[in-house]
């Protein structure tokens, strides 16, 4: 299994039960697909960058976490039906330093 890291923006608006659920309903997916939550980091509600979908805050989530390489596709696809995420990015994350260019 790789290290990957997903980071997803929650819509600022939702009460925090339903956030949690929505959270749990992620970390689940991920142990579906025979992968395992290693962290999971809300940040909180925080300002976006340029505003999506015309919200300009949104609740960001990380996780880090390993999954089978042939899983990540799947894990995107669900992501993307969730309609309350508004972003995600998924990043394979290298623990093996890179050797120095020369």
């Amino acid at each position: 299994m790789a290290g990957y890291e997903l980071v997803f923006i929650v819509q600022p608006d939702m009460e925090e039960e339903p956030r949690n659920a929505l959270i749990a309903k992620v970390t689940q997916t991920i142990s579906d697909l025979k992968g395992q939550v290693l962290k999971l980091d809300p940040w909180g509600k925080r300002r976006l960058a340029y505003p999506i979908k015309k919200l300009h805050e949104g609740f960001y989530v990380v996780v880090q976490m390993e999954l089978p390489p042939s899983a990540v596709r799947s894990l995107e696809r669900s992501i993307k039906l969730m309609e309350d995420i508004i972003r995600y990015l998924v990043v394979r994350k290298d623990f093996a330093p890179a050797e120095p260019k020369q």
